[in-house]
């Protein structure tokens, strides 16, 4: 079996990574792209670091099951199938599926941490940064967790302050400068988007 292609896509929260790889998916075969996030790998909430006002940290590289991100991104370079519940234990309304990952010739890995993880960053072909002004990020964070999460506001304002931003400072945007390519999505990323999938198109 030929190795697929990896392409990493990471950036802050609220900069439309999951939007961007929903829209990128949706115009390519799926059996030909798949997709693995970062998200469906956090550490149960009991495990996560409780900051001096208890507020639990989901913002930090050791959130993560970092080596069981890197084993199922292995067994899909391999020709393995991936199995793995849905992480939803930061929203009480939702109940966890099943995802079922199967290998493709082209592979996308998503998530916070992608170019900050040493042997992560190293097993990708192509290195994508979704960018977005801090105030456009914080509005939709808030829109998102008091959607689909139901955060009340004061919490997320503090999460972002506290947590989210210093993160994004420290371990996603220093690698900015080792991204092959930048999206800019202050406004859309349509031009990004449409650039992206012509190039994953000759890969598949």
């Amino acid at each position: 079996m030929k190795h697929p292609f990896l392409i990493g896509i990471t950036g802050g929260s609220g900069s439309g990574k999951t939007t961007f790889i929903r829209q990128l998916r949706d115009g390519l075969d799926h059996n030909q792209v798949s997709y693995l996030s970062m998200d469906d790998y956090y550490l149960p909430r009991e495990q996560q670091k409780v900051d001096s006002q208890g507020v639990f940290n989901f913002d930090r590289p050791r959130s993560i099951y970092r080596n069981e991100f890197v084993r199922d991104l292995g067994k899909l370079c391999a020709g393995e199938t991936v199995t793995r519940q849905e992480y939803v234990f930061n929203n009480e309304l939702a109940e966890p599926k099943e995802l079922v990952i199967r290998p493709a010739p082209v592979i996308i890995v998503e998530g916070l941490f992608v170019f900050h993880y040493k042997e992560l960053r190293k097993m990708l072909d192509l290195r994508i940064f979704l960018h977005a002004k801090d105030n456009l990020k914080v509005i939709r964070r808030i829109k998102r967790d008091q959607i689909e999460r139901n955060y009340p506001l004061d919490d997320v304002l503090y999460r972002y302050e506290h947590h989210v931003l210093p993160a994004y400072e420290k371990y996603v945007e220093p690698y900015m400068g080792k991204a092959d390519v930048i999206v800019n999505n202050n406004t859309d990323f349509n031009m990004g988007l449409q650039v992206v999938r012509a190039f994953v198109e000759t890969k598949i």
